[in-house]
């Protein structure tokens, strides 16, 4: 059976039904695999924490890198906050030379590129606010399959930051961002079916984000469990799976930056 638009459009009212059922049916199989995950740190090759504030991405040379890397690099004096911890290209001074070094990148086709720039014009960093050129960097770096753009945009449509509230758009984006390995879009898209009383899918983007590490969606099968909606063999497989994924991120590094960061912050005036 075809179920494409062609296909509708030629045989209606033959089978209209059948094929948006198939059509949703094909959307739900790509929607509820198990995606890959987050990619690894570029010089320990541990997973990147699922937090975006404890890694940095690197213009200079396109890597992303965990805090705890760059700690480790820090604290052993091979490298100040002057140059790269993994190229060792020095910082540009100029706010100026930085977007050169972004733009650069965004032409050889990088989407953390984009998608960096992007968060910059939302959030008015060094830039002037602007959610249409942010939203036009998310979408490019979107449709080259950058997840976090994904998440983003479905995020201004939920909040209605510059564009109207859309419920189908936001939705839309989160699903997209929850297919390529965003595990807060994903935890997100949980929420919103258990607000619509959508137990069952609700429970299944539950599972698969807790089993990628989050802990606010192991709650949530905890909970579903002790009210009988999850299974003992699912809370256990989450359980195991969850700490796999914690063990997997966590290193000494990265929990002394967080240490190291917290009273840093603590100490700023």
């Amino acid at each position: 059976k075809r179920s494409n638009v062609t296909c509708q459009k030629a045989h209606r009212p033959n089978h209209k039904k059948e094929c948006k059922k198939r059509a949703a049916e094909i959307f739900d199989e790509a929607l509820f695999k198990q995606p890959r995950p987050n990619e690894d740190c570029a010089i320990c090759f541990l997973r990147l924490p699922l937090d975006p504030s404890d890694s940095q991405y690197k213009v200079c040379c396109g890597k992303i890198i965990c805090n705890g890397c760059v700690y480790a690099d820090i604290i052993a004096g091979r490298s100040t906050k002057k140059n790269c911890h993994f190229c060792r290209a020095p910082y540009v001074k100029s706010v100026e030379k930085a977007f050169e070094k972004v733009e650069k990148r965004i032409e050889a086709g990088d989407v953390i590129a984009m998608h960096t720039l992007g968060s910059k014009y939302r959030a008015g960093d060094r830039v002037p606010q602007d959610f249409n050129k942010a939203l036009e960097l998310w979408h490019r770096a979107a449709m080259l399959g950058c997840a976090e753009s994904h998440y983003d945009i479905g995020l201004v449509y939920f909040n209605g930051e510059g564009v109207e509230k859309d419920v189908k758009k936001f939705k839309h984006h989160w699903e997209l961002a929850a297919m390529g390995g965003n595990v807060l879009a994903r935890h997100n898209i949980g929420l919103v079916e258990a607000n619509a009383g959508n137990t069952n899918r609700a429970k299944m983007h539950f599972l698969i984000s807790a089993e990628l590490g989050c802990d606010n969606s192991l709650k949530r099968i905890q909970y579903g469990f002790s009210c009988g909606h999850v299974t003992k063999d699912e809370f256990e497989k989450a359980l195991r799976a969850h700490k796999v994924s914690k063990d997997e991120m966590q290193s000494d590094h990265r929990d002394a930056a967080r240490r190291w960061l917290d009273a840093q912050r603590d100490t700023a005036p």
